[in-house]
């Protein structure tokens, strides 16, 4: 990419493209992260979210982490689908993992809050691979929630 620092949406796009092998694209003004058979996303409340980072990063295992206000977003790897019974527990946790077809919107920026109001915990590097949504899972449900 020409440019230094990716200014425009579509700067953000290329970049997200270009330096991090993520298939971003841009809809309405925004850089959009489909959710597919190869790129997913797993939505864990902000406590239970600290400790499955530090898990993973334990674990070397921690691939890219969003956060927002009070949920944080792991990018996984889509490698099996939970079933029935784990996905209740994990919907009872507030653990949400989008279907295919959905999207999650990527900060156009690397400051501490964006335009999006999300911001990089964890932000995506060349050489950082996507951990598995199984270990994510396992993880999430291993750790606790961290409730006093």
């Amino acid at each position: 990419m020409n440019v230094e620092k990716p200014r425009t949406t579509a700067d953000w796009v290329a970049h997200y493209r270009d330096e991090f092998g993520l298939p971003v694209t841009e809809r309405g003004g925004f850089v959009m992260l489909p959710i597919t058979g190869r790129t997913g996303v797993v939505h864990l409340p902000t406590m239970r979210a600290e400790r499955v980072r530090d898990a993973l990063t334990d674990q070397d295992m921690i691939g890219p982490v969003l956060a927002r206000q009070i949920r944080w977003s792991f990018l996984v790897v889509p490698d099996s689908r939970p079933g029935t019974q784990v996905l209740d527990v994990l919907n009872r946790l507030d653990i949400g993992i989008p279907g295919i077809g959905s999207a999650v919107m990527l900060p156009t920026g690397l400051g501490r809050w964006t335009r999006e109001g999300c911001t990089w915990i964890v932000p995506p590097a060349p050489d950082l691979e996507l951990p598995p949504l199984s270990v994510v899972i396992t993880t999430a449900l291993a750790v606790g929630g961290g409730e006093v």
